[in-house]
């Protein structure tokens, strides 16, 4: 007997419409030390797979009903599942092997299979699959270093904040000019490290589920209104125009506008898109449009809000993963590249879409769609 190389026992499914061939099957895989279990057609293979994942699965091909290309297309589509090999066992010709191959399946063996050919492809597909899990593994205890290293980081960029802001305002003695000077660029730049160790905290939140969203009605013109208050000085810095058009929801009265949504993380999208629009122009301005849109019903369904800049733009291949994460523009002011996947991910929690279009030299315009409040 071979030595199982994983120090946990492998299990396999083996699924075969004729109990001869699952018993060979299984009275082969067992003297080697796995554990097997036994499915005799594709549904309760099916059923076996999303309800216990097995290690690796040797599929027959030709079963009546649903054949082994449809259950490897179905164990391959389905979202909840994690990566598990799948060896396909054929007494056909190659098309057979290509068309489970495109299926989604990762070897083939052909009957009557060899003992040995058999062992060989089960330790190597079983040895793939450890070194995926392995990988996975540790890519989730790095992203969990990076989380609790984020969140501890806030506390002494806070502190440092606050003591900054007492010497500014000479607490402890009087400072030159120069040093004022000095201690305001070490303000604004502790600030800015202050808000990319957020946004990251904000972005990890997210993808591990434990962001919750505090619903309430947003009135959508005024939330924009409050984040280009704030930003314009920015704007006037720059001499730019930063105008709000909300024409076309005047004749809606006092429900223009107006959605169910977490208050903070809205504004938190538009302040990153306004801003990113700001840092990105040079002349010209930035106009941000609010109006309704109906589908099939009589009354609007979606609130659009578009923030259009005449600043740089993108370039066309760069726009397809502008909101990936971590994806740094090709423009010296690109930031950590996370604002916008932090945005998309805001606006998806809220059952929303968010798209850009922009053109190289002429600007951008992004363009957020969030669910009509009832």
């Amino acid at each position: 007997m071979s030595v199982v190389e994983n120090s946990q026992i492998d299990r396999i499914l083996a699924v075969d419409d004729t109990r001869d061939n699952l018993i060979l099957v299984q009275t082969i895989l067992e003297s080697e030390g796995y554990e097997i279990d036994l499915a005799a057609d594709g549904i309760s293979a099916v059923q076996h797979v999303e309800q216990s994942p097995p290690d690796l699965i040797l599929l027959d091909v030709m079963m009546p009903g649903m054949d082994g290309y449809e259950v490897t297309r179905r164990i391959r589509k389905n979202p909840a599942l994690n990566y598990i090999p799948i060896l396909l066992i054929t007494a056909f010709h190659e098309s057979s092997v290509v068309e489970g191959l495109d299926a989604g399946a990762d070897d083939f063996i052909r009957k009557p299979f060899d003992t040995d050919e058999l062992l060989a492809r089960v330790r190597s597909l079983l040895r793939l699959k450890h070194s995926l899990d392995e990988q996975k593994k540790m890519a989730r205890q790095r992203e969990d270093f990076v989380s609790r290293l984020t969140h501890d980081l806030r506390t002494p960029l806070v502190a440092a904040d606050r003591m900054l802001g007492l010497f500014e305002q000479e607490t402890f003695c009087k400072i030159s000019p120069e040093m004022k000077q000095a201690i305001a660029v070490m303000i604004r730049s502790n600030q800015n490290l202050m808000q990319m160790v957020n946004t990251l905290l904000e972005v990890y939140r997210f993808e591990a589920g434990k962001k919750t969203l505090n619903w309430e009605s947003c009135n959508l013109p005024q939330i924009i209104q409050e984040v280009v208050s704030e930003l314009s000085p920015l704007a006037n810095e720059k001499s730019l125009t930063l105008k709000i058009d909300t024409s076309k929801l005047a004749k809606l009265g006092e429900d223009g506008g107006v959605i169910m949504g977490d208050a903070l993380e809205i504004r938190r999208v538009f302040n990153n898109l306004i801003g990113n629009a700001i840092k990105f122009t040079d002349t010209g301005g930035i106009e941000i449009r609010i109006f309704e849109k109906s589908s099939n019903s009589p009354s609007p369904d979606w609130v659009i809000i578009e923030v259009e800049d005449t600043g740089y733009g993108i370039a066309p291949e760069d726009q397809p993963n502008v909101f990936q994460r971590f994806r740094q523009g090709r423009n010296k002011r690109s930031g950590s590249g996370l604002g916008l996947h932090l945005s998309s991910r805001i606006v998806e929690g809220h059952n929303g879409a968010i798209a850009v279009a922009s053109e190289l030299g002429q600007g951008t315009i992004f363009t957020v769609q969030l669910p009509k409040h009832d």
